[in-house]
């Protein structure tokens, strides 16, 4: 009888456990979908694939044949996790990593990429246009030839072209860019041309005349559009437009020979080469630039150099290193040790109206911080400021300049950061203190240790256990902290104005690495700014592992 009952208690639990499974597989394939949800899904998917097939087709216009690829792999995939059963966790992870990817890993990866190229306002281009941006700098008009009236016309194979008026002559021509196929010939009455009262040509036989709306929609190939006097354009110049309506006959002051990327000056005959080291075009013998117009150019580990090498730049850059410590850890330490302050004097149930005090001091995190810049920054007004007249009633030249030099500025960077940080380490430091066990005081109590002792020797262990990993998190973000900073004092006050990279007192290193990205006195330098930000990076990550592993340890030792 007890073999026949365990036998039914196998076939039991067999048949519970494939109850379960079965609800665990009904659960992970997403039970059974609505019609409804099935026609929402579609639609969406519709949408999804309508506006990745916009973006596709514009992408191999341009050709971007990489990105045209990828799109088109991640456009097929999504489509397949939600169209097919099953597969639920995929269904919801899915939109998180393709925005972890698009908005994280990708923007490290291309940060690292561009580290290494010389990337910025004299390199923001490939060699093509570099090129074609020197050629058309290098155009200037013929001093003393005839200028001309220009009405731009199309044939019927539906080129460009100039029906050009001389003024000097009254003499009508016609051209195109190509001398080739469409030459620069005269055109008489014979030929079907229509002239104006004042003598200029208006329209010519198998011709169609822009009208003035055309002529805008077509404004770059217009006054790109270069029209050979002759078969050497170099020698014989060319035809050109600024507007569309009047015209010049111009020269090239550079020749460009394709086969060794040389281009030369006709004044002086002087020869500059592509150097694809510098993304310039260079004299070799004197190592002089051309102009400015340079293209981007991998550099390989230049730009990592010129941080530590550049004497303009490894000067301030330790200045701002070390400020930029100093003002992460004393804004961790002081937010800190305020919100702790703060968390065990409203840790008592026992005070009325604990829950209003809680939520008044939790209004400045509440408070927009830009906002909160602003208002501070009106407040440490050296002149009209509520600080020096109404705080600490400072007369006519003893007023504090809290923005205008170095040591004001930057004790007023923390106090408004510590006005802004206190109340998110108050809230997390009240959570932490509640959800340590009462009995644990009681105890130290009841074996004679006083308040102190028991928050030195078991609340305030069992807090950093806890809260470590925020405070290293609040360290990294402070690190990095560009609002404050940029809003308030914009880096300032300035240091030596004469640098090529401007700095400011209180710039820590994401603002100085602004400064280098869009401007800072020398044109934006993208490749520089990056290389910046990966040594960032690594610094913070360094940091953050060796203070995660140094918490594990904590952790352990608190078992």
């Amino acid at each position: 009888m007890a073999t026949l009952e365990s036998k039914e208690d196998i076939k039991a639990r067999d048949k519970e456990l494939r109850a379960r499974r079965k609800a665990a597989k009904h659960l992970y394939d997403g039970g059974v979908p609505s019609v409804r949800g099935q026609i929402i899904k579609i639609i969406i998917l519709g949408l999804i694939d309508a506006f990745a097939g916009t973006i596709f087709f514009a992408l191999l216009g341009k050709n971007q044949i990489t990105f045209a690829v990828i799109l088109a792999a991640v456009t097929l995939i999504v489509n397949w996790i939600y169209l097919r059963k099953g597969g639920l966790p995929a269904k919801y992870l899915a939109p998180g990593v393709i925005l972890l990817i698009c908005f994280q890993i990708y923007t490290v990866i291309f940060s690292g990429y561009i580290s290494f190229t010389n990337y910025g306002s004299l390199h923001n281009g490939n060699y093509e246009a570099a090129l074609n941006a020197t050629m058309l700098a290098a155009v200037e008009p013929v001093e003393g030839a005839s200028e001309y009236d220009i009405k731009i016309v199309k044939g019927s194979d539906g080129v460009l072209q100039f029906l050009a008026t001389d003024f000097n002559t009254f003499k009508v021509y016609l051209g195109g860019a190509n001398y080739a196929t469409h030459p620069i010939r005269e055109v008489t009455d014979s030929d079907g041309l229509v002239k104006g009262a004042d003598g200029t040509a208006e329209s010519l036989e198998g011709y169609t005349r822009l009208n003035d709306d055309q002529i805008t929609n077509n404004a770059v190939a217009i006054i790109g559009l270069k029209v050979p006097l002759g078969p050497d354009i170099a020698n014989d110049g060319f035809l050109a437009t600024s507007d569309g309506y009047y015209g010049a006959v111009n020269k090239f002051s550079y020749t460009y020979d394709e086969a060794t990327k040389t281009i030369t000056t006709t004044a002086d005959d002087r020869k500059y080469v592509a150097d694809d080291r510098e993304g310039f075009f260079i004299d070799p013998t004197s190592g002089e630039k051309l102009n400015e117009i340079g293209w981007r150019t991998n550099v390989g580990w230049k730009n990592f150099q010129t941080i530590f090498t550049d004497k303009e730049l490894r000067g301030p850059l330790l200045g701002v290193l070390l400020w930029t410590f100093q003002f992460a850890i004393l804004t961790v330490l002081s937010t800190f040790v305020l919100g702790l302050i703060l968390a065990l004097l409203l840790n008592d149930e026992r005070i009325k109206g604990l829950k209003i005090y809680r939520s008044i001091l939790i209004l400045p995190y509440a408070f927009p911080a830009f906002l909160s810049a602003y208002v501070w920054k009106g407040m440490y007004n050296t002149d009209r400021g509520f600080i020096n007249n109404s705080i600490l009633h400072l007369g006519e030249g003893n007023k504090i300049p809290w923005l205008e030099q170095q040591g004001p500025a930057r004790a007023a960077i923390l106090i408004m950061n510590l006005w802004l940080g206190f109340p998110y380490m108050f809230l997390i430091t009240t959570g932490a203190l509640q959800a340590i066990p009462a009995d644990l005081s009681e105890s130290a109590s009841i074996d004679g240790a006083s308040s102190w002792q028991t928050f030195r020797l078991i609340k305030l262990p069992l807090l950093l256990v806890s809260l470590t990993p925020l405070l290293i998190a609040s360290f990294a973000y402070n690190f990095n902290n560009f609002t404050v900073i940029y809003l308030l004092t914009g880096g300032g006050p300035v240091l030596d104005p004469t640098l090529r990279v401007t700095t400011g007192a209180t710039d820590i290193l994401i603002t100085f690495v602004y400064r280098i990205a869009f401007g800072g006195g020398v044109g934006a330098n993208y490749g520089l700014a990056s290389a910046f930000s990966v040594l960032i990076f690594f610094i913070i990550g360094g940091i953050s592992f060796f203070s995660f592993k140094r918490t594990r340890s904590l952790e352990e030792a608190t078992r």
